[in-house]
């Protein structure tokens, strides 16, 4: 220490001190993605990149550093639809710096969100105004393809290439939401109301053509057992005249009507939740019955001879 301090004048120990300074203010450390802009007495020299650089202390300076990176810009813009109903709409617009237009994007614009906002509210405010509200949420990719191409060729000669323009939110007045809601909601329940009326009407036709349907059945069994009936009496009458050496038809009809009316008790009395009501009545009334009917069927056949009979067209 002592040998150094003997060796090493005070000049000399200033002139290195000021050496280590002078290289010290001389270096410029450039981070990745990011430009610095070096200044020579107050212009532009040029532009340092990502690394290290070197300037001219006292004489060259770094009059500030430009982010390369992708940066993204949202922008609340008011305005009102061709229908007078106010929206608020966010536009996200995704932009960076030109590396070859460094310069130009840091001397040309002051403040270069403000400016790109102001491009921002002027497009939305012309396209917006020609739609109405369900169309601003149909036709959105529509704005936002109008923003990106205006801002892309306004923002280019300032240095700044527009990568991505989106509209993220659209948010009209609260009583607008609230009126839209309400007129989904009829819509839904008209379309709720129609599907359950068919619903209904497909279940009150199906009801019918199965009662149709079962109906004709039963007339057709009927029909069947009434054919049956007859084939029966057919075939009794048949062994009477076989076994009986004198039949007529009066006696005949007694046994048929004796029959039917033995039959008609025990189908009442058998059948269940019937509500017929039956007269008091004796197996001696079919005599009666069967006169009615012979006396219909002998005035029947009266009024047939007697009838005139209607002259033949020439």
């Amino acid at each position: 220490m002592i040998f150094l301090e003997s060796t090493l004048s005070p000049g000399i120990i200033v002139l290195l001190v000021m050496a280590v300074l002078f290289l010290v203010l001389s270096i410029v450390i450039v981070p990745e993605k990011s430009a610095k802009v070096i200044q020579r007495l107050g212009k532009f020299t040029r532009i340092a990149e990502s690394g290290l650089s070197f300037k001219i202390p006292i004489i060259d300076s770094v009059a500030g550093t430009v982010n390369l990176r992708v940066l993204q810009l949202d922008v609340h813009v008011e305005t009102k639809t061709m229908d007078n109903v106010f929206v608020v709409m966010q536009a996200s617009v995704q932009y960076k710096v030109i590396p070859s237009k460094t310069k130009e994007s840091f001397y040309s614009l002051d403040d270069s969100s403000r400016q790109i906002s102001s491009f921002i509210f002027d497009v939305i405010r012309a396209e917006v105004p020609k739609l109405e509200l369900d169309e601003v949420f149909s036709r959105k990719d529509d704005i936002a393809n109008a923003v990106n191409e205006s801002l892309s060729h306004s923002m280019d000669d300032y240095g700044f290439e527009i990568i991505k323009t989106l509209i993220t939110d659209i948010d009209p007045d609260k009583n607008v939401k609230e009126s839209m809601n309400r007129i989904n909601a009829a819509k839904r329940d008209k379309e709720a109301a129609l599907q359950e009326a068919e619903a209904t009407k497909i279940t009150i036709v199906k009801e019918a053509e199965a009662d149709a349907e079962s109906k004709r059945l039963q007339g057709e069994g009927v029909a069947a057992q009434r054919i049956a009936i007859v084939k029966g009496f057919k075939e009794s009458i048949e062994d009477f005249k076989d076994s009986l050496d004198e039949i007529n038809s009066t006696e005949v009809m007694q046994f048929v009507l004796l029959t039917q009316y033995f039959d008609t008790l025990n189908s009442i009395g058998t059948k269940e939740g019937n509500n017929t009501i039956l007269v008091p009545h004796s197996p001696g009334g079919m005599k009666d019955f069967q006169q009615q009917i012979i006396e219909g069927t002998f005035v029947g056949q009266k009024m047939s001879e007697t009838s005139p009979t209607k002259p033949k067209k020439n």
